[in-house]
């Protein structure tokens, strides 16, 4: 089924795609100077996931953040890489590194869905000084 083009999903799309982190929904509506409520904007993520235009990450906080992954989306790649979440600023980005599990015979994945906390290294610089 062909999906309608509004101007919502093209506010959101656009966000998305010029952010360098992943976001939450909190931070989108934030974000965002239309008057979309907050409804309009989960459906509109959540087909987003559905149609693999953007990647839904469940950060180790509970949240969900949402990006537009380069990898995941022009590459048509496997989701197969970790996503790491700086614990003072919030900034959730992808690292580039494919992630290889060793699953057992017979068994084939799907979907990788990896989250690695911590101090990202704008924070660390400022955090030592430099």
């Amino acid at each position: 089924m062909k999906r309608r083009n509004t101007d919502s999903k093209k506010a959101i799309l656009e966000l998305l795609e010029s952010s360098k982190s992943a976001l939450s929904h909190d931070m989108i509506q934030g974000i965002i100077s239309r008057n979309i409520d907050r409804a309009t904007i989960y459906r509109v993520l959540n087909r987003f996931c559905e149609d693999k235009i953007v990647r839904r990450i469940v950060g180790d906080d509970g949240k969900q953040y949402f990006a537009y992954c380069i990898n995941c989306v022009e590459k048509k790649q496997k989701n197969n890489h970790f996503h790491f979440r700086c614990t003072q600023c919030g900034k959730v980005e992808c690292l580039n590194e494919e992630v290889k599990v060793a699953l057992p015979d017979g068994y084939e994945m799907h979907n990788f869905n990896g989250i690695v906390s911590g101090i990202c290294s704008d924070c660390a610089s400022l955090r030592s000084g430099e």
